[in-house]
């Protein structure tokens, strides 16, 4: 069974059609939205300040979201991918979106939509991302703006297939 703890009285709310993993953790002050899945030791720590994901949000294996006390939320928007063992703390990230696969968006970060920071790159802290660009390295710069296939081709297509990979795990069949 997941870790689900409320926080000084406050639970987490899922929507509908929300995939947990059993070895995830979700405590205190966290909304999602429908058709997200928190993967297998994902952690999603609203105890110090509060994390509202939209909808269609997968927070890859070994992924952290948290933010910092009395400082900054998370704000995560709809269509969001983030990457196996990234960490996405205190920060906003816009609509269709995908954060890499260890790649670290720091404090009042706001990554704009239709971006993707790449594996392993480090957002410092109070970037702005511009929207539809591909930000990559440490510290993570513009490296080019993102095409129309890119967006469908990556963005959608990995968010697409994370709700699909929920559901085998839904459906006993």
């Amino acid at each position: 069974m997941p870790v689900i703890l409320p926080v000084k009285g406050v639970l987490p709310k899922m929507g509908e059609n929300c995939f947990i993993a059993p070895n995830a953790t979700i405590v205190g002050d966290v909304h999602m939205g429908d058709d997200c899945s928190i993967w297998f030791n994902a952690v999603v720590r609203g105890d110090v300040n509060s994390i509202v994901m939209g909808n269609k949000v997968n927070v890859q294996d070994g992924a952290v979201i948290h933010c910092t006390y009395e400082k900054t939320k998370t704000v995560i928007g709809n269509n969001v991918s983030i990457g196996h063992n990234a960490i996405v703390h205190g920060c906003t990230v816009d609509d269709n979106v995908l954060i890499g696969m260890g790649a670290i968006v720091m404090d009042n970060c706001k990554i704009g939509s239709n971006s993707i920071i790449a594996a392993g790159a480090v957002v410092l802290e109070n970037t702005v991302v511009e929207a539809g660009s591909i930000y990559a390295g440490v510290p993570a710069k513009k490296v080019k703006s993102i095409s129309q296939e890119l967006i469908s081709g990556e963005i959608n297509r990995i968010a697409n297939n994370y709700l699909m990979y929920s559901g085998w795990f839904k459906d006993p069949a």
